[in-house]
């Protein structure tokens, strides 16, 4: 008999250990519902489950853009169905216009209500918005060229009498010109073109120039801000020395595809373009024959005429224009069947994120969740193990007692 190691209350001990720690992890997959709570319970599951994560949380944002697109979609369609409207009265319009049972005064009146009408057109096209980006005046078309903004003086340049900073603002980037005192309008122009090509990170660009002697400034004909502006100098009389005020020329930029993530991944996307849906180019407007000979069409946003829209003030030019407004009539709508081609597109889009984020849910919750009764099972056991090893270190603890009767 020993009483210095107590070898089965030791055993009984770490069998206890262990029923308990069985059982505690038991407790905490029955708490959270989770086979996995932490990397130690299964590293390699973990790293499946969270890389699974990732795609299902990917494909369910990759769902609500779709939904998203949808909408873009049904705002701009909505807007060229009222455009449809508003042709087919044109055309209206215009066949009424071609019988000459019209006097002067009638096809005068005809000719306002075209117009106003062909005015509306501009302002659809100029304003229809989807979280604040223009649909239809040519921005989301790769097809529309950039046109830069230049900036012209008046009168010859230089030299320069008072030396200074020179501060520009091209393509949206500020550019600093050093100019000294006596530098040629030439110089000026050399100093321009390396401070904005190091500015700019462009090589061989020229964004100055002399014009009939007068200092000329142009931006890229791309890029993000299409336009030329002289900020200041910081010498007082460099501007006019330069014969060149401080004013800013904003050209158009590119026109650029919209792009949906429709998918989990890089790469995973949809391009979809709208075409330039205002009256000029759908050929309501122009120079020459068949139009007006003044400018009575606005933007649409007010009453200043900026355009010469379709000339009905006689038979011949009235029947030109039935032809003219049937060819935008089709224009707009094959703009709208592209549009509602993507719409359906996009629905059976979302119909498959749904059911590929289901199924990858569905192995996401066999690697990741625990079997409940499994679970119930094993922790019955081990609390079991766990009272029984607890009564057999009270029975293991008991033995060295057995000693003191030696003693007696």
């Amino acid at each position: 008999m020993i009483i210095n190691h107590n070898i089965s209350a030791l055993n009984t001990h770490r069998q206890l250990s262990s029923a308990t720690n069985a059982q505690s992890k038991s407790m905490e997959k029955l708490a959270s519902g989770m086979r996995i709570n932490r990397a130690g319970d299964d590293a390699a599951g973990l790293a499946i489950s969270e890389k699974m994560r990732g795609q299902i949380r990917g494909l369910d944002q990759a769902s609500r853009n779709s939904q998203d697109a949808i909408s873009l979609i049904q705002t701009a369609e909505g807007a060229l169905n009222e455009t449809t409207d508003i042709l087919q009265r044109m055309r209206e319009l215009a066949t009424q216009a071609s019988t000459d049972t019209n006097t002067t005064n009638d096809r005068g009146e005809i000719q306002k209500e075209m117009d106003s009408l062909t005015s509306e057109i501009n302002r659809i096209g100029n304003t229809t918005e989807f979280n604040t980006q223009k649909l239809l005046n040519g921005e989301k078309d790769t097809s529309t060229a950039a046109t830069a903004g230049s900036l012209t003086g008046t009168g010859a340049a230089g030299p320069v009498t008072t030396g200074g900073t020179l501060n520009l603002k091209i393509d949206g980037t500020n550019v600093a010109v050093t100019i000294a005192n006596g530098d040629a309008a030439s110089t000026v122009v050399t100093a321009i073109n390396t401070a904005a090509n190091t500015a700019l990170g462009t090589t061989g660009q020229s964004y100055a120039s002399l014009d009939n002697g007068a200092l000329k400034l142009t931006s890229l004909t791309t890029g993000a801000d299409s336009s030329a502006e002289v900020v200041g100098a910081s010498a007082g009389t460099a501007l006019a020395d330069l014969k060149i005020s401080s004013a800013s020329s904003t050209g158009k930029d590119a026109g650029a595809g919209l792009q949906f993530q429709i998918g989990a991944n890089e790469n995973q996307s949809l391009t979809l373009e709208i075409g330039d849906m205002r009256a000029n180019a759908l050929g309501l407007t122009g120079t020459g024959a068949g139009f007006t000979a003044t400018s009575n069409v606005s933007n649409g946003t007010d009453s200043t005429g900026v355009e010469a829209g379709l000339d009905v003030s006689n038979a011949k030019n009235a029947s030109a224009a039935i032809t003219k407004i049937q060819s935008a009539i089709d224009t707009v709508s094959a703009e709208r069947s592209k549009l509602g081609a993507n719409q359906n597109r996009l629905e059976h889009t979302i119909n498959n994120l749904g059911t590929s984020s289901e199924n990858l849910t569905a192995a996401e919750s066999r690697v990741r969740d625990t079997d409940m009764a499994k679970t119930m099972m094993e922790q019955t056991k081990n609390s079991i193990l766990a009272q029984a090893s607890q009564a057999m270190l009270a029975q293991a603890n008991q033995q060295p007692q057995g000693v003191l009767q030696l003693l007696r």
